[in-house]
């Protein structure tokens, strides 16, 4: 088709590509919260300060939302470990090695503190 015009009149391509009033804009992309890294930080000062009961407690915790998602059929994490039946091993060899490390870690404290 030709701009010059035809049977069904001059095509007109300046309308094109214009603002419409009536729409509106598009709303503007919210910028990137980073509160993961938020989180994590808080994470890290929690286990900082109290050692590996707070690892016993996440590992736990995270045992249980683990066991829960699987016995609801999640078989696969987007955990680097992939099967859950491995994340929950992991997870709980994380747990028995935090709670044979709490009496070392009260020891130290009662020493430092003594």
């Amino acid at each position: 088709m030709s701009s010059t015009g035809d049977e069904f009149g001059t095509w007109d391509p300046s309308g094109l590509n214009r603002f419409d009033e009536t729409v509106g804009a598009p709303a503007a992309a919210a910028p990137y919260d980073p509160l993961r890294l938020c989180v994590f930080a808080t994470i890290a000062l929690i286990t900082c300060v109290f050692g590996p009961i707070s690892l016993a407690v996440f590992a736990g915790i995270a045992i249980a939302g683990y066991a829960r998602a699987r016995r609801a059929g999640l078989l696969r994490s987007k955990c680097k470990l992939g099967d859950t039946r491995n994340v929950l091993a992991y997870l709980v060899v994380l747990e028995v090695l935090a709670l044979a490390a709490v009496p070392f870690w009260v020891m130290l404290w009662a020493r430092i503190w003594s």
